[in-house]
């Protein structure tokens, strides 16, 4: 770095290097990507030249000196390289002895020539002009070498700029998001925003962030869900509604869970689980094809993960009873009303911890041991217990669950989805019993939220809801963990 800081220092102080080591902007007529396009055909005439003048920028990430020429290859943000090359015969001595001094790799550089083909056949610009466009003072890592892990977490920018598969997730990610709002917005949803910071905690069972308002003098939380909000909005009357967004969470990190996290949700008046378990699949399936789309898996609704294997999101999707699959894999009926001190003795013969134990919560871990890691493909659990499900209707045939189904996913949740709770009444019993259970202990128990419940006794209308983790579906489509689908996560 010492040496690359003098380096900077000359680029600076002399005025025959025109914009010193931090230019404004310099003149590119073309990106790498655009000529190579243009110009790609070359690259089978060994030697030609194509009489166009190009002035192309990108980072140098490979340099070659053979005396009075000099190689170096130029990397565009999306990894796509062009080769510059610089003879004394075009440059001149000086100008090419001062391309060797005071060029790194690393550096962002400008050039400005023909394109030709090599005698290699390698597509070129015969360079007659180079300038810095920025000096980089500390170098890159080995690009023969792959970065480790933690690097590549804490300096994602040496991670994108060094590793195709890291800047293949963005790609994935913004192909994703673009399809997400696309499907939405041929079902005539719309994209609205809510509050962040927010006076009481909802919409989730989690332990919330909290911080302090000097302006109000008051405690705030950072939103766990936006789902209280998007309902006060289909009181409103904005019937389709949906939020891509952050939310928080004061729990722990591991290979499928982050503090911070993308989220999306989705309310659709007139709707129930069904259809909106059928919006989800729309979604998800649209997203696969979409991140297909320019490959040879074109308008296919196979993902094909980082390792090179792929998952088939393709078809209607199953849709199965947690407590007949349940049922089946301890082989005894588990009903809505087994007792809580069978479940504690099959969840102690099993070495299942539950805590703060009751049915719901004793039954959705006991699935979780026996059942959840056996879905592969893409899987509706449908009813679950009334319990953990305090924002959930009321199962409209099967006394004792609510209609809501969890989306899983080679064994991970992706996505759930509800009937959502239209009656005021009984949502006031659940939110007193969720603080019930906060005062008996409970961190990731509800408050009761006034304000909510008086939209609610302005009328809801029926309605289904949605929530999918924006983190979790990149996962699902890559096979990737969390902390590489997310571009710069939260680390120790």
């Amino acid at each position: 770095m010492a040496v690359r800081m003098v380096k900077r220092n000359r680029l600076n102080a002399d005025a025959d290097l025109a914009g010193g080591a931090y230019p404004v902007t310099v003149a590119i007529t073309a990106t790498i990507g655009e000529v190579r396009r243009e110009f790609g055909h070359l690259e089978a005439e060994n030697g030609s030249a194509s009489g166009q003048t190009v002035g192309v920028a990108g980072r140098v990430v490979n340099l070659r000196n053979t005396g009075r020429l000099c190689f170096v290859a130029l990397q565009a943000g999306d990894g796509a390289r062009l080769q510059a090359m610089l003879s004394e015969a075009a440059v001149g001595k000086e100008t090419l002895a001062q391309f060797k001094e005071l060029v790194d790799l690393g550096d962002h550089l400008f050039v400005r020539g023909e394109v030709i083909s090599s005698k290699r056949g390698e597509l070129s610009v015969m360079a007659d002009e180079w300038q810095i466009a920025s000096k980089a003072l500390a170098p890159l890592p080995n690009t023969y070498k792959e970065l480790n892990e933690e690097t590549r977490v804490r300096q994602r920018y040496l991670d994108l700029i060094v590793r195709e598969q890291a800047r293949t997730n963005v790609l994935t990610r913004a192909k994703t998001m673009q399809s997400l709002r696309e499907t939405f917005a041929g079902r005539d949803f719309i994209e609205i925003e809510t509050p962040m910071l927010q006076t009481l905690h909802g919409g989730a069972a989690a332990r919330p962030f909290t911080t302090h308002s000097n302006a109000f003098d008051t405690e705030l939380y950072l939103r766990i869900a936006p789902e209280l909000y998007l309902k006060r909005a289909l009181v409103g009357g904005l019937e389709r509604v949906f939020e891509i967004n952050r939310n928080f969470r004061n729990e722990g990190a591991d290979s499928t869970h982050s503090p911070e996290f993308a989220m999306l949700e989705a309310y659709q008046a007139y709707g129930d689980y069904n259809s909106i378990a059928d919006l989800t699949q729309e979604l998800v399936q649209n997203a696969v094809r979409a991140v297909n789309a320019g490959t040879e898996r074109e308008g296919s609704c196979v993902a094909r993960h980082a390792d090179g294997t792929d998952s088939d999101f393709g078809g209607s999707w199953d849709r199965i009873s947690m407590y007949d699959t349940l049922s089946e894999a301890v082989g005894k009926k588990i009903t809505p009303e087994a007792p809580v001190v069978q479940l504690q003795e099959l969840a102690a013969r099993e070495e299942v911890e539950v805590k703060l134990p009751n049915h719901g919560k004793l039954v959705e871990q006991l699935w979780e041991h026996f059942v959840k890691d056996s879905l592969r493909r893409p899987t509706f659990v449908m009813d679950f217990p009334v319990e953990t499900s305090p924002l959930t209707r009321h199962h409209r045939s099967i006394p004792g669950v609510v209609e809501k189904w969890d989306l899983y996913v080679h064994g991970f949740e992706l996505a759930t989805g509800y009937s959502e709770l239209a009656d005021p009444v009984v949502q006031r019993e659940r939110f007193v019993a969720q603080a019930k259970m906060a005062a008996a202990g409970d961190p990731e128990a509800m408050r009761v939220d006034e304000d909510f419940l008086r939209a609610m006794e302005h009328g809801m209308p029926p309605a289904g809801g949605m929530g999918m983790g924006i983190d979790r579906l990149l996962m699902a489509l890559t096979g990737l963990g969390i902390r590489e689908t997310i571009l710069f996560p939260l680390v120790k």
